[in-house]
C-alpha cells in the first residue's frame, strides 16, 4: 500500500506540475520498421545513434506490439485506443490506386467476399469513420495545435488528417507508401494520375530530396512555429516501406560494412534517414528549451517486412500471426518523470497510447465509447514497478494474406495462442520460446481450449466480424 501511495503521490505531483506548462507530444510511428531494426534493440548492421539516445533518455519496451501485422489497423488502433476488430479496419486499406474507389453513398463496404476458398471473409473498410475521436481530437479542446506528418493510409478526401481533428497536414492521403522517395515523390509514367502527380499535401519543392529530409524539415518547422504554445506532432514516416530506395552515399558505407543477418545496404540506409528525422526533431526540442516538457513515442505500425530485413531471433515478419509480424519497438520518452535507460517488459500494444496521453494531460477519455488500451502513465512513473494489470492482448485478422488464411490472436501472460480458421490451433510459451518453434497445442489441449473460449468472448464483446463457411468452396 505505501509503495502504491508513493507512485501516486509521485504522478499527481508530476502531472500538478505539467498543468502550469502543458506536455508536448509528439509520436513517432515508422512503417514497417521490424523489433530488431535499431541498435539499441540489438541490430549489428543498422546504425541508429538517434534512437539509441532516445532510448537512453526514457524507456524501452521489450514486450510491445502492433494492433495488426498490417499497417492500417494499428494506424486505427493508435488514433483511437480502439482494437482494430471494434473499428472494422481489419486490413490495410486500399488506394484509390489500388481499385479502393470511393462509393457513392459514401458507406463502407459490408458484406463478405472469398470465391472458392473454404471461408467467406468480411470486406474491409475503405475508411476509418469519422465518428472515430483521434488523438488530436481528444487534446483540441485542451487548446492543442496538432500536425500530421507523412503516411496516414485511414482513408481518402473526406477521411483525411485535416478531417479528423489535425490543424495541418503534410503529405497524409490514401497512399499505403509512396511513388518515390525522390522529390518530387512521383512515378511519371504510372497509369493513375495521383501517382504521377506525386504525394497530396506534400508538393515537391527540391528536386531530388530524400523524403524522409523533407519529414523531417516540416516536422522541425511545426515545431518552431508553435513552440510556446502545447502541441501533438504526429510523425508518421513512410519509411521503411517499399519502394526499397535510399540516399546513394548512405547505402555505399552499408555496402562496405560487415554483413549479419541483415544485410540489404539500402534498408539500412532508409533506416538511418528514420533515425536522422528524428535525431532532428529532437534537436529542434533541445533548441528551443521545450525538450524537457515534451513527450515522445517512437514504435512501429508491425513487425519488419521479410527481404528487406530480418527479425530474428523472432520467426517471420509483416503480414504474419507470428511474433515478427506483431511485436515492435517501442521508446518512451517522459522528462521528469521516467529514469533515463529504464526497460519494461511488460506487454503493451498500439491501443495503450491514446489513454496514456488522456492521462498525462490530466483529460477525461471520450464518453459513450469502449477505449481497449489501459494508460501507461502509472507504469512509466514507477519506472515499470506498476504492472498494468492487463489480463490479455488481442488481434484479429480475419482476412486470406498468407497460408493458412485467417487468424485470431490472444497472448495471456507469457502464452499465445493463434486460431488459424483454416488450419490446426497453435500455442507457445513465448517465454520459453520466443521463436515459437515448439507447437504446444497438441500437448495441452486445456490450454487451447481455455484461451480459444477467452478469444472468441472477446470477439464477440468487440462485435468483431467473423469468417464463414463457403457454402461454394471448392474441398
Amino acid at each position: 500500500m505505501k509503495v502504491f501511495f508513493s507512485i501516486t503521490l509521485f504522478l499527481f505531483l508530476s502531472l500538478s506540475a505539467q498543468a502550469e506548462k502543458p506536455m508536448n507530444f509528439i509520436l513517432i510511428l515508422v512503417d514497417d520498421l521490424g523489433w530488431m531494426d535499431l541498435s539499441c534493440q540489438g541490430s549489428r548492421y543498422y546504425e541508429t545513434p538517434n534512437l539509441d539516445r532516445l532510448a537512453a533518455q526514457g524507456m524501452r519496451f521489450t514486450n510491445a506490439y502492433a494492433a495488426c501485422a498490417v499497417c492500417s489497423p494499428t494506424r486505427a488502433a493508435i488514433q483511437t485506443g480502439r482494437y482494430p476488430a471494434r473499428l472494422g479496419v481489419t486490413d490495410w486499406i486500399r488506394s484509390r490506386f489500388q481499385g479502393g474507389g470511393i462509393p457513392l453513398d459514401k458507406k463502407n463496404p459490408s458484406g463478405f467476399t472469398g470465391g472458392s476458398r473454404k471461408f467467406l471473409v468480411p470486406k474491409n473498410a475503405l475508411w476509418m469513420e469519422s465518428a472515430e475521436i483521434t488523438i488530436a481530437e481528444l487534446l483540441k479542446p485542451a487548446g492543442y495545435v496538432s500536425c500530421h506528418i507523412g503516411k496516414w493510409h485511414l482513408g481518402a478526401d473526406d477521411w483525411y488528417p485535416q478531417k479528423q481533428g489535425y490543424d495541418f497536414n503534410y503529405g497524409g492521403c490514401d497512399y499505403g507508401q509512396p511513388p518515390s522517395y525522390f522529390d518530387p515523390y512521383n512515378k511519371p509514367t504510372h497509369r493513375h494520375a495521383m501517382i504521377r502527380a506525386g504525394i497530396p499535401h506534400l508538393p515537391g519543392r527540391k528536386l531530388g530530396q530524400y523524403l524522409s529530409d523533407r519529414e523531417a524539415e516540416e516536422a522541425v518547422a511545426f515545431i518552431e512555429k508553435h513552440k510556446d504554445k502545447p502541441f501533438f506532432l504526429n510523425m508518421d514516416n513512410y519509411a521503411v516501406h517499399t519502394p526499397i530506395q535510399a540516399k546513394a552515399e548512405v547505402t555505399a558505407k552499408y555496402e562496405n560494412k560487415t554483413k549479419t543477418l541483415q544485410k540489404n545496404a539500402k534498408y539500412a540506409a532508409m533506416v538511418e534517414s528514420v533515425d536522422d528525422c528524428a535525431g532532428r526533431i529532437m534537436d529542434a526540442l533541445e533548441k528551443h528549451g521545450i525538450a524537457d516538457r515534451t513527450m515522445i513515442i517512437f514504435t512501429s505500425d508491425n513487425g519488419g517486412l521479410r527481404g528487406p530485413t530480418n527479425n530474428a531471433p523472432l520467426r517471420s515478419g509483416k503480414g504474419y500471426a507470428y511474433e515478427g509480424g506483431i511485436r515492435v519497438p517501442l521508446l518512451i520518452k517522459w522528462p521528469g518523470v521516467v529514469k533515463p535507460g529504464t526497460t519494461s517488459a511488460e506487454p503493451v500494444t498500439s491501443v495503450d497510447y491514446f489513454p496514456t496521453i488522456a492521462e498525462v494531460t490530466g483529460l477525461d477519455l471520450p464518453e459513450g465509447r469502449d477505449i481497449d488500451g489501459l494508460s501507461l502513465a502509472k507504469h512509466l512513473s514507477s519506472q515499470g514497478k506498476q504492472k498494468l494489470g492487463r489480463d490479455a492482448i488481442f488481434w484479429h485478422f480475419p482476412h486470406y494474406r498468407h497460408n493458412p488464411g485467417p487468424y485470431s490472436i490472444i497472448r495471456e501472460g507469457d502464452w499465445k495462442l493463434i486460431k488459424f480458421y483454416e488450419g490446426p490451433m497453435e500455442l507457445f510459451d513465448l517465454n520459453k520460446d520466443l521463436g515459437e518453434t515448439k507447437n504446444l497445442a497438441a500437448a495441452m489441449p486445456g490450454k487451447v481450449k481455455e484461451l480459444d473460449r477467452r478469444l472468441l468472448a472477446h470477439l464477440k464483446s468487440v462485435g468483431a466480424k467473423m469468417p464463414k463457411l463457403n457454402p461454394a468452396a471448392k474441398n
